[in-house]
């Protein structure tokens, strides 16, 4: 793609996760690295907004998406919709389907306008320029999906970790949450029993045998959720014989982050705060009872622990290696 011809670029993201998010920032600082001058819009949720404004040196603008019929993250708003695909129009360069394995999203991409359009195509349905889309590849890891394609498209990797900007504010809005402060950096551990579905939810009794392990080795343990998760929260700590620090409902994503950034461990289920950890380098151990780890467990193996299914023996044995910094043995 000739410099001259890729000044603006649209991103195809509607996900609803943090963690979805998060994982496309290695593409997205590819893209940075090969086009500094470009002027970046997601096309996403409009609840990304927060993730968005923590990186200003890859995303310039968010666009709100109004939903496409076939697409399940948002409703259609028809009339915006319209409006969208009317005004969008030969102003983008290049457009960006990264948003999954193409059967409906790539034909929304086509549709908008852009004089080059790249992403990911499902062999057997229909591929939009061959030379511009790579077949979807089960099983891969979620950020190496979309950096092996920029990669494809000419835009050398910067690095495949994950990352998230914390700033002073963070620190200071943590600080003023009830007892945070006292809160010693590498003296405590985070359990966070929430997550967007109930099937990816590990009870909350084995969450509470895990916080009597972390208090028994010497840890304060912290306990997270959104408010809407209160009712996950308070059934581990009535499960619980030692006292916690709840922060339920009380953190943003700034001050969560923080939080993290200063644990000792995080014990989470598959949720976007286990991505939220990768990006901190917060040692973790992450149990995935619905979803693919293939796809979406962190990639650093070491950092973070993956245990599938049901088993607190495992989450156990791997929380212990985790702060002994041994080499897993858990298969």
């Amino acid at each position: 793609m000739a410099e001259r011809l890729v000044q603006r670029v649209l991103v195809f993201r509607a996900l609803p996760g943090l963690g979805d998010l998060l994982c496309l920032v290695p593409a997205l600082r590819a893209l940075r690295a090969g086009r500094p001058e470009a002027e970046i819009t997601l096309l996403g949720l409009p609840q990304a907004a927060p993730v968005v404004k923590r990186f200003p040196e890859l995303i310039d603008h968010l666009l709100p998406f109004p939903g496409f019929p076939g697409l399940p993250e948002q409703p259609v708003q028809q009339a915006e919709l319209l409006t969208l695909l009317t005004t969008v129009q030969g102003k983008y360069d290049l457009a960006l389907q990264l948003h999954g394995s193409g059967p409906i999203s790539n034909v929304l991409v086509s549709l908008l306008g852009a004089r080059q359009v790249a992403g990911r195509f499902l062999p057997g349905q229909w591929c939009p320029d061959p030379g511009h889309f790579l077949p979807w590849e089960e099983g891969q890891p979620e950020p190496l999906v979309w950096l092996r394609l920029l990669e494809f498209l000419g835009y050398p990797a910067r690095g495949e970790e994950l990352t998230f900007p914390i700033h002073e504010a963070d620190q200071a809005a943590l600080r003023a949450l009830p007892e945070a402060h006292t809160l010693e950096p590498g003296h405590y551990a985070v359990l966070h029993p929430g997550a967007s579905r109930p099937e990816r939810r590990w009870p909350p009794q084995r969450f509470a045998a895990v916080a009597e392990r972390l208090a028994g080795q010497g840890l304060r343990v912290v306990l997270t959720g959104t408010a809407g998760e209160a009712a996950l929260t308070r059934a581990v700590r009535e499960a619980l014989t030692g006292d916690m620090l709840d922060l339920t409902g009380q953190t943003d994503l700034g001050s969560l982050a923080a939080l993290l950034a200063g644990a000792r461990l995080l014990v989470s289920g598959d949720t976007g705060v286990s991505h939220l950890a990768a990006a901190t380098r917060t040692p973790s151990v992450v149990v995935f009872l619905a979803s693919d780890p293939a796809r979406w467990a962190p990639l650093d193996r070491e950092r973070h622990r993956v245990i599938v299914g049901d088993d607190l023996d495992a989450v156990l044995t791997s929380m212990d290696e985790v702060l002994r910094g041994e080499p897993s043995c858990v298969a």
